[in-house]
């Protein structure tokens, strides 16, 4: 995982409509990145619209907002319409975001070991350093928490 006061490494992955989408592109303003397992499952649901539900507060923030799984775009197209989603999902089903931002692992679930999709959240400031990370985050009022941090970015 990314710890605070690192340059996050730029990526490219295709969003809910098939466009690229970098994050250097978002450079001069802050960007939260999370990572969820899976579209449409409880916990990701809850997660995703926690954020919509305070969109006005990331946009007060000046704050982009990236959610990043392994399920293909067409499946982050639905997902996004179904919940009126406002912010930007991206495609990695081969995990080459995910690794690299230690959001793919080892976890434990119910007692049991598996390799998949570690819930996490990283804060990137405006000049694309590593601001703040949240590990093995909670879905329920992630988004609160979050919103405190962007406030601390002075933006």
């Amino acid at each position: 995982m990314l710890e605070a006061g690192q340059p996050a490494p730029d990526f490219t992955l295709p969003d809910q409509d098939g466009n690229d989408v970098s994050l250097s592109q978002f450079r001069g303003q802050p960007v939260v990145v999370y990572f969820y397992p899976r579209d449409n499952t409880p916990g990701c649901t809850t997660q995703a619209c926690d954020i919509r539900d305070q969109w006005a507060e990331f946009e007060a923030a000046g704050a982009a907002v990236l959610g990043i799984s392994p399920d293909p775009v067409e499946s982050h197209a639905k997902f996004r319409g179904k919940y009126d989603l406002p912010h930007t999902l991206l495609a990695d089903p081969d995990k080459t975001v995910m690794e690299p931002w230690g959001a793919w692992g080892e976890k434990t679930l119910y007692g049991k070991k598996s390799v998949g999709v570690i819930r996490s959240t990283v804060l990137v400031d405006g000049d694309g350093n590593v601001a703040k990370v949240w590990k093995r985050v909670q879905a329920k009022k992630h988004a609160e928490q979050v919103l405190a941090a962007l406030d601390t970015l002075g933006n």
